[in-house]
């Protein structure tokens, strides 16, 4: 813990020095400026507060220990045993929390997301099982207080989507859905299925981090724009003027088509949106390994022996294969219940780390 609290006292030295800083006009004035040591400051906060706490802790414990050393009297010793016990519990709780505080953070927890749901092997039931976790992802983004907007989709006929691409903006959004990247499976009987037998189907599901124009600008040279007349089902034509868009990123070959919106202009806006996402997610995913070390998955294939969860309906049952968690409370968790996978796969994910510090 030496280390650990060489950087603390660090951090708390920042935290000091940005609420200095914050307090003066002159940065008060400058809004830019004090957005961004108030994002810095948000940052730190609860390790900040949690240092303190221990210091604290740490203050009293130093004091019953000297009243233990030093007192005569008997109540004065038990009461002093009493206080060391309750000090040295808290302290040793906030040890672990402040070691996790202190965990190297992925830089894009703190970001929006731009979702990809495809539906994979199965046909029409792939179809309808994307349109699921679209549901699912839809409604847990309503329990954290975050927006959703469909942004592409490919419908199917019998009410799936072969694709649908969905943004999600909120409070850190990427930080809890950023471990639904792969492939998920269902086992069910389709609504088709007349002799009711259970089959198995997939989705895949990618998230990748809303970038900034900070974060990745995107050269126009390698971007090849093409527009074309917006079509509706069966191919017929649904205005006069070329308002889809298709872009290209050259160097990396990924094309997004766009034609959700009734102008040019809005469209080129959300083809770049998603291009930009898309490309400084494959520019990531190069080191196949680093990238997978880091984000602890890869979006699989679609393959039904590649998954990352399994659905299934006749046992009410959800089982995430990374940590072995199986909840019999698939009706729930399709509803948007997913708090509970989310924080057991953030505490898989803090306990790898932990053991890599300590290697």
């Amino acid at each position: 813990m030496d280390k650990i609290f060489d950087q603390l006292e660090g951090v708390l030295e920042r935290y000091e020095e940005l609420e200095e800083q914050m307090s003066d006009p002159e940065v008060i004035n400058d809004t830019k400026r004090y957005m961004a040591l108030s994002k810095e400051e948000g940052s730190m906060r609860e390790i900040v507060a949690a240092y303190k706490k221990y210091k604290e802790i740490q203050e009293d414990l130093d004091e019953s220990e000297e009243l233990l050393r030093e007192s005569k009297d008997q109540d004065m010793i038990d009461m002093a045993k009493e206080e060391i016990d309750s000090d040295k519990e808290q302290k040793d709780k906030l040890e672990e929390q402040l070691k996790v505080l202190m965990l190297p953070k992925d830089p894009n927890d703190d970001k929006n997301i731009i979702m990809e749901i495809h539906g994979a092997a199965g046909g029409d039931e792939a179809s309808l099982f994307a349109a699921d976790l679209l549901n699912m992802y839809t409604r847990y983004a309503e329990r954290q207080g975050w927006k959703t907007e469909i942004i592409d989709e490919s419908p199917t006929d019998v009410g799936g989507y072969k694709e649908v691409v969905i943004m999600i903006t909120g409070d850190s959004v990427y930080s809890k859905l950023k471990y639904e990247n792969g492939a998920h499976r269902v086992q069910r009987i389709p609504a088709t299925e007349s002799a009711g037998r259970v089959h198995t189907s997939t989705a895949t599901v990618g998230v990748m981090p809303e970038y900034e124009k900070v974060d990745l600008v995107l050269d126009p040279k390698d971007i090849r724009t093409d527009v074309y007349r917006s079509s509706g089902a069966g191919g017929q034509h649904i205005n006069k003027t070329s308002s889809a868009v298709r872009m290209t990123h050259i160097p990396s070959g990924i094309v997004v088509a766009m034609q959700d919106e009734r102008s040019q202009q809005q469209n080129r806006v959300k083809a770049l949106q998603i291009l930009t996402a898309r490309v400084y997610d494959y520019y990531e995913s190069q080191n196949e390994e680093e990238y997978a070390n880091k984000r602890k998955t890869a979006i699989g294939s679609g393959d039904r022996s590649e998954r990352i969860r399994t659905y299934n309906y006749p046992q009410n049952r959800v089982t995430d294969h990374r940590i072995g968690l199986s909840l019999n409370k698939l009706d729930r968790i399709m509803n948007g219940e997913l708090d509970d996978i989310i924080s057991a796969l953030i505490v898989q994910d803090q306990t790898k780390k932990m053991e890599q510090l300590n290697v």
